[in-house]
């Protein structure tokens, strides 16, 4: 599938505000689908590998979609692992983004373990900036963020404009529930990194994320003790 049309970030905008509208109450697949006739090729699916149920959602959608996963260099071998089994498995085209330095090169330069004296800095550097580098050559992209997992998600738009990056922003599972997504894992078969079961409810890099508590929200678990509830990606 491709499509070729070059669309100014104006046009591109009014799009990604007409589709949240119009798609508010579709199905995920449904507005997968949207995404990959609208855009192509250029179109995206990111992924931390907590689980791959919006790129077995894209793979439906889109057959061959790129998947894009951000190795920070501090990540459990567990999510290593889902990425790999991915990969192996679906029909995604998994595209592993790194950092411009080594974990070692970044302890030489800011000192060793940045993500305890300046988190926000650390994802700057680890994943924000390799994430700005690896969407340059496309229109728009999706994320599995959704709703219920925070306060500060609980307004997340199906389809949005990421003005930062001047791309559209897909959530195709905004509105669903842990409910919801557990219930297309076990449809469907879909891979989970192994963390969840083993008292993760969100998985980020290892040195910043810890097993949630009972009553805790899902991003409990990063960054705990800490004001910082975002790596930066999405705000």
């Amino acid at each position: 599938m491709t499509v070729i049309q070059h669309r100014t970030d104006d046009e591109l905008a009014a799009l990604a505000e007409r589709a949240g509208r119009d798609l508010e109450d579709a199905s995920p697949l449904e507005i997968l689908t949207w995404a990959a006739e609208t855009f192509g090729k250029r179109f995206c699916v990111t992924s931390s590998m907590e689980d791959a149920v919006v790129a077995h959602l894209a793979s439906r959608a889109f057959p061959g979609v790129d998947v894009v996963f951000l190795d920070t260099g501090y990540h459990f071998p567990e999510t290593i692992g889902t990425r790999d089994a991915v990969e192996a498995v679906m029909d995604v085209n998994v595209i592993t983004l790194t950092p411009r330095q080594t974990v070692a090169e970044q302890d030489a330069e800011y000192g060793p373990k940045l993500h305890d004296r300046d988190p926000d800095l650390c994802c700057a550097l680890r994943k924000v900036k390799p994430l700005e580098e690896g969407l340059a050559g496309y229109d728009a992209w999706a994320t599995g963020l959704r709703r219920d997992e925070s306060p500060t998600r609980a307004n997340t738009p199906v389809v949005g404009w990421d003005a930062r990056r001047r791309k559209v922003k897909i959530a195709p599972i905004a509105r669903w529930t842990q409910d919801d997504v557990d219930a297309y894992v076990a449809e469907h078969g879909v891979l989970v990194n192994p963390l969840l079961t083993d008292g993760y409810a969100s998985v980020g890099c290892a040195p910043c994320t810890r097993r949630v508590l009972a009553g805790e929200d899902a991003r409990a678990g990063r960054w705990a003790g800490r004001d910082k509830t975002e790596c930066g990606l999405h705000g």
